[in-house]
């Protein structure tokens, strides 16, 4: 019935809100009113006590001295009543304040969420950013404490003892403090990559070893990022190499790499390096494009060779071993990422493949979310520095995207006709699986619809994950 008549349903949500309101006001009336009769019971009680026996008057009046708190607090009016709740509500800190700052981090989540829902950028963790970037703005909530992790570390006496606030009252931690201590720590993103690892298929890169070229050259772009960063704008040695890591369209190192380098930029990095992953069909192709000529973006490629069971399994041990052997702070997210394609390829942990693909993932991107959504104050976020940030972040993905590209054209002029690689499958090398390997893969086929190159694309595409992380880990061993 309501969901045909408008007019009738807004009347009953109108009358609902009403129906609360009095309820409160009653609740308040009854409470006073019981306060009062209480107060004039303790009154005739201790008149009745001093008439009968005049030596009872000296315990009452003790008793007087020892609860006038207590008393004064019973009588409270409505009013006073009224006035304390609302001074506890986020509309009168909001006022008290005046901080705008804050309500512009909050319209800033609203369109975070409209980018999310309504045109569908990186929804899985764009959403939960901007829903956590809401809930540390809203004033009084007292979710997220940035002083329980300043200068870098965790400060755990002010997890067990709160934080005091600029008004000198003290608040206990939030529910996202607790939850951020999985991103401050470095749990998160290494769960996200064994849950990456159950979901991809390595084969096309292990079919074609060339293809881990590619998807190195185009991790140009964060060094190129990193360069201006430091030596343009004045970043320091750890911050460019976090905004750097923008370049490699890998989230989840983005936000391992910033959270051990510099901490207080992980808001603005994680946002730029997601709502740019969600642009790359839009950033990618004039680049392409201009790098390449209709000849070239119409080469045909061999299909791939069939891998077996037994590469497939050695491949996530080997690369393990190789990477960690080499640069020991790259391990924690390859060897996770490694562990779930071991989950998916040896055939006898099903169980935990389906797990890590599903349930561990999803549990863990929403609290990865909410803790670096959080990150987002308006003290930090609303800073020059972020829009740095910002450019910066279209530089390393057009610099991954031209890197890969170049090198393909690069090879071509040392392969035989035939065994020519199309340079469209070079961008995809930026890791944003499977993304990337889509782009290329429609901007072939515009040229020859006949042409596939999604298997050929998703060869550096894969490679671009291991040559993010390995990245990542050279910055952390360098500045970290």
């Amino acid at each position: 019935m309501f969901k045909h008549n408008k007019k009738l349903h807004r009347c009953s949500i109108a009358l609902l809100v009403l129906a609360f309101l009095v309820c409160m006001c009653f609740t308040l009336a009854a409470s006073a009113s019981q306060s009062e009769e209480a107060v004039v019971l303790i009154a005739t009680d201790e008149d009745a006590e001093t008439t009968a026996a005049g030596e009872g008057v000296d315990a009452v009046l003790l008793i007087a001295t020892e609860e006038p708190a207590e008393t004064a607090e019973e009588t409270k009016t409505n009013s006073e009543a009224l006035k304390e709740f609302f001074e506890q509500t986020g509309v009168k800190k909001l006022i008290n304040n005046t901080d705008w700052k804050a309500l512009v981090m909050i319209l800033i989540s609203f369109i975070l969420m409209f980018l999310a829902i309504g045109k569908g950028f990186e929804p899985l963790l764009l959403l939960p950013i901007a829903f956590g970037m809401l809930l540390t703005n809203l004033p009084g909530a007292g979710m997220f404490h940035s002083e329980i992790f300043e200068g870098g570390h965790v400060h755990w006496d002010l997890i067990k003892n709160g934080v005091t606030l600029a008004d000198g009252t003290n608040e206990s931690a939030g529910l996202i403090d607790i939850l951020y201590l999985g991103v401050k720590l470095g749990i998160y993103p290494c769960l996200i990559f064994v849950g990456v690892g159950a979901m991809t298929d390595f084969a096309p890169l292990i079919a074609n070893p060339k293809s881990l070229l590619l998807g190195a050259a185009s991790q140009l772009g964060i060094f190129v990022a990193f360069i201006l960063a430091n030596s343009v704008l004045g970043f320091t040695q750890n911050e460019a190499g976090s905004i750097g890591i923008i370049g490699g369209a890998d989230g989840p190192t983005a936000i391992y790499t910033t959270s051990l380098l510099s901490p207080e930029l992980l808001g603005p990095i994680a946002i730029a390096a997601y709502s740019y992953m969600a642009l790359v069909p839009v950033i990618q192709p004039p680049i392409m494009k201009g790098l390449t000529t209709k000849k070239e973006r119409l080469i045909r490629m061999d299909n791939l060779r069939t891998v077996s069971k037994k590469e497939k399994i050695i491949f996530p041990i080997a690369v393990t071993a190789f990477v960690a052997l080499i640069l020991p702070s790259a391990a924690p997210l390859i060897g996770c990422l490694m562990l779930g394609n071991l989950f998916r390829e040896c055939g006898v942990v099903d169980r935990l493949a389906k797990t890590a693909q599903n349930e561990l993932m999803n549990i863990v991107v929403i609290f990865l979310g909410i803790s670096v959504g959080a990150t987002a104050k308006a003290e930090s976020f609303l800073d020059p520095k972020t829009l740095g940030i910002l450019a910066l972040g279209i530089f390393a993905f057009a610099g991954g995207t031209a890197g890969g590209v170049l090198l393909a054209k690069f090879m071509n002029l040392f392969l035989p006709e035939g065994k020519k690689i199309n340079p469209l499958i070079g961008s995809a090398g930026v890791s944003a699986v499977p993304m990337a390997a889509r782009v290329s893969q429609k901007e072939g086929q515009k040229e020859d619809p006949s042409n596939f190159l999604l298997m050929h694309a998703m060869g550096p595409n894969v490679a671009g994950v291991i040559g993010s992380a390995v990245a990542a880990g050279v910055f952390i061993a360098l500045f970290g």
